[in-house]
């Protein structure tokens, strides 16, 4: 039996990748869409499949297929320039997103090691039951008696989670043990902690079951292949945020209503992120990019997932939709803000602001200029960690950049700048990061903020930049080779004394 819904004519030039329809947690749209005005894009299809376009243009190119259980039958698509057919076919498991439409690129596999993808489920199940061996180990020491109960995590990691998390508010916070400690789940257990601690959740009266699943469909949206851009490193930009949340400046103007607004673009601004940049989409007529137009095609996507899985576990629909429509946009001035392309425009207006005198917080807009700041700045706030941290982090983006490098030597496209291994060294990528991008903004936000997190942050920019121009072959030369550990060993300390006051900022 077949299922026909007939649209209007769509100005498809190729087909929509099947993993487009597998999306769980993404809605396109635009200014004439559902964000708008229009219909919740559910009432569409009833919870079978959402289909959500661009009334102005009639641009169909994104499907949001919901989750079904294995009970239901799962609908496949089968698209034509002048219609789109649903059919029922049992037994169809849909290709997950991910993989690239037109050059063959599989995001999924873009990031991955060498290792095959059944190894690491594998060896969290071993991890798991070694916590478990410990567990009974333990109780049998202290003559308890046996429990069958298999614990998600061991009682001990959790406390020592529960721990860190009492000083999440330290800038030398280490994420990656915190992902550790939780088993992988860092952005679902840092971000739920955060939201109580702000009394956000009892304030905005959301259902905790929401938030949770909320929290974990996003931490789910995030590509745990990607070496850089994953739930890891927007758990670390959620961490920062609430340290910038905390400075006193902020601290006594923003309302409760900015602080939820500022956490959520923090866990969500880079989700359903591919692992490779806004170039390389364009160049390879990626479908985001018609999709949005070529313009920040990356940050658009990053906040129609959001707004989508916002929809998808109503959690806040029982706020009134002028509200809850006030929120999504508000979320996407956020996360649109991080847009590296658009730095320059935002450090001018900011540093204008700042020569004038003329930053009130007490306006609405202002608030909401300092948090937009704050989130770029909390999203390259990498190389103004402590050195034990910002070089894992250093590694694991220039591991990204080349890789998507080797994708465009393979398919013979021009190499993005920063992207070429051969061209290119760690401390090379970094240096110029450190002194064109992150530099002139911090040098502004602690204009802005002048308190002793501030200090902090521009030590420590300063003494990893130090560290890494050593690294540099030019600049350690066979008469300078007997310098180099002394200076790094005398840097050092430095880090680590400015990770102990940090402490206390």
């Amino acid at each position: 039996m077949e299922l026909c819904y007939q649209l209007p004519v769509l100005p498809l030039d190729r087909p929509v990748p099947k993993h487009v329809l597998s999306r769980r947690g993404a809605i396109s749209f635009s200014s004439s869409s559902s964000l708008f005005g229009a219909p919740d894009p559910r009432q569409l299809s009833q919870r079978r499949g959402a289909i959500s376009y661009d009334s102005s243009d009639q641009t169909a190119l994104y499907i949001r297929m919901l989750a079904v259980t294995n009970k239901t039958i799962k609908p496949s698509f089968v698209f034509t320039p002048g219609d789109v057919r649903v059919r029922s076919q049992v037994g169809f498991e849909p290709e997950r997103r991910g993989s690239h439409p037109y050059l063959g690129v599989d995001f999924r596999t873009l990031h991955s090691r060498a290792e095959s993808a059944g190894s690491i489920p594998a060896r969290r199940i071993r991890r798991l039951f070694s916590f478990q061996r410990h567990l009974l180990s333990s109780r049998l020491l202290r003559g308890a008696p046996h429990l069958n109960t298999l614990h998600i995590l061991d009682e001990d990691y959790c406390g020592q989670a529960k721990c860190m998390l009492e000083k999440v508010g330290t800038w030398n916070f280490d994420i990656f043990l915190f992902d550790r400690l939780t088993n992988g789940n860092s952005l679902v257990f840092l971000t739920f902690h955060l939201l109580n601690q702000y009394g956000l959740i009892e304030l905005f009266q959301l259902d905790m079951v929401k938030v949770r699943r909320f929290l974990v469909l996003v931490q789910e949206d995030y590509h745990n292949q990607n070496p850089y851009h994953n739930a890891v490193h927007a758990a670390d930009v959620t961490q920062a945020m609430h340290c910038y949340l905390r400075e006193p400046k902020l601290a006594q103007s923003l309302t409760s209503f900015d602080i939820l607004l500022g956490l959520l673009a923090a866990a969500t601004h880079d989700l359903d992120h591919p692992g490779v940049n806004q170039p390389f989409l364009i160049k390879t007529n990626h479908y985001l990019a018609a999709l949005y137009r070529n313009t920040s095609v990356l940050e658009n996507h990053h906040w129609r997932s959001a707004v989508g899985l916002l929809r998808e576990t109503d959690l806040f629909s029982h706020l009134p939709a002028e509200d809850s429509l006030g929120i999504e946009r508000q979320l996407g001035s956020l996360i649109l803000a991080t847009d590296i392309s658009r730095q320059n425009d935002y450090l001018s207006r900011f540093r204008t602001h700042l020569d004038e005198n003329s930053l009130c917080l007490g306006q609405s807009s202002h608030r909401h200029f300092s948090l937009q700041m704050a989130l770029k700045c909390a999203d390259i706030c990498n190389p103004c960690r402590p050195w034990e941290l910002s070089k894992q982090w250093s590694e694991k983006v220039t591991e990204e950049f080349f890789h998507q490098g080797d994708i465009e030597k393979k398919h013979k496209l021009e190499i993005s700048p920063l992207c070429d291994s051969e061209a290119n060294t760690i401390a090379s990528v970094q240096i110029g990061f450190m002194t064109y991008v992150v530099e002139p903004l911090f040098a502004e936000w602690a204009r802005f903020s002048d308190t002793r997190l501030s200090q902090t942050m521009l030590g420590h920019l300063g003494l990893n930049k130090a560290s890494w121009s050593a690294m540099e072959p030019e600049a350690s030369g066979s008469s300078e080779e007997g310098e180099s550990e002394p200076t790094r060993a005398t840097e050092e300390p430095s880090s680590r004394a400015l990770s102990q006051g940090s402490q206390e900022s």
